[in-house]
């Protein structure tokens, strides 16, 4: 079974180079390369198509989040993982709304690094879904209102990937698929979705992944962004938001 190839960017090299020690020694990862802004981290995905991506945001010339968007749209596109100084960074938001899985501060324990890459490489979000709810609401007076009535939010489609169908694809969402787009909205993982419905985890994952499919979603994060730009989630669902970054479910 082939490794993880990670490409690393940030415009400090002393961040690229703490960040390569810890990968270096890390079985089934091998860091591919360095790029020092979103430029060289465009080339450096074109030259050698690394697996999972580690993105600074705030760069001199092209930002994170350009990098990002410019990134997320290419056919076979990394999974990226933002670097952020502050948890819950405006900047970070941006960039997750521009295509990337998740986002990790700095002064992550090697560890969590570790197991975020192996989530996101895995097809999962390295991020909470009540963190990225929690995120919503703070910098809600800087998103689109969200449509009532399953409307799309047209001008932010693209970023979010809730340009799949518009509203015409919410509609033709099985009763089912819409509580529990409402639901991962909300916050719950698979277990809790499973407890709330009745229903086996594994079927749980199956209408999850159904979702991911029918709404063009990359992950789970997306899900969350496309419920709330549609005007599925009550004013209220992310009232408990815990805030605590997770990997996964």
């Amino acid at each position: 079974m082939s490794g993880i190839r990670v490409g690393l960017v940030d415009d400090q090299a002393l961040v690229r180079t703490g960040f390569r020690l810890v990968l270096s020694a890390e079985p089934g990862i091998e860091v591919v390369g360095e790029a020092a802004d979103g430029a060289q981290a465009i080339e450096l995905v074109r030259t050698v198509s690394p697996d999972v991506l580690l993105m600074d945001v705030r760069m001199p010339d092209m930002d994170g989040i350009e990098a990002t968007a410019a990134i997320a749209r290419r056919p076979g596109a990394p999974h990226i993982l933002v670097l952020t100084t502050f948890d819950l960074d405006e900047y970070a938001f941006a960039a997750i709304r521009a295509g990337a899985s998740g986002f990790l501060l700095k002064d992550v324990r090697p560890d969590e690094l570790v197991a975020a890459i192996r989530t996101v490489h895995a097809g999962e979000a390295a991020l909470s879904p009540r963190v990225t709810r929690r995120m919503l609401e703070l910098f809600a007076d800087r998103l689109p209102a969200p449509q009532p009535h399953g409307g799309a939010a047209r001008d932010a489609r693209g970023a979010a990937g809730a340009d799949a169908g518009g509203a015409s694809v919410i509609a033709a969402l099985t009763p089912r698929e819409r509580e529990i787009l409402v639901a991962i909205g909300e916050g719950l993982n698979n277990t809790e979705l499973a407890e709330r419905f009745f229903l086996s985890e594994s079927t749980v994952k199956t209408h999850v992944g159904r979702l991911l499919q029918k709404l063009d979603a990359r992950d789970r994060v997306r899900l969350v962004i496309i419920a709330y730009e549609h005007g599925l989630l009550p004013a209220d669902a992310g009232g408990s938001a815990s805030g605590t970054p997770a990997t996964g479910d």
